[in-house]
């Protein structure tokens, strides 16, 4: 089902609505912030099992 997307951003589908004229620099920016992201993965408390 096809949907506004200032209705789905109201209900908390959706992030963000970017205007089109927008688009590539909100782009380039997350994708600067992301460049530099680390994500510490929690360590593991079990191994892969036996099959």
């Amino acid at each position: 089902e096809l949907m506004h997307p200032y209705y789905a951003a109201e209900r908390g589908l959706v992030d963000d609505v970017i205007d089109p004229a927008e688009t590539r620099e909100v782009l380039v920016r997350s994708l600067a912030m992301l460049q530099t992201k680390h994500a510490d993965l929690p360590s593991r408390k079990h191994g892969n099992p036996p099959q």
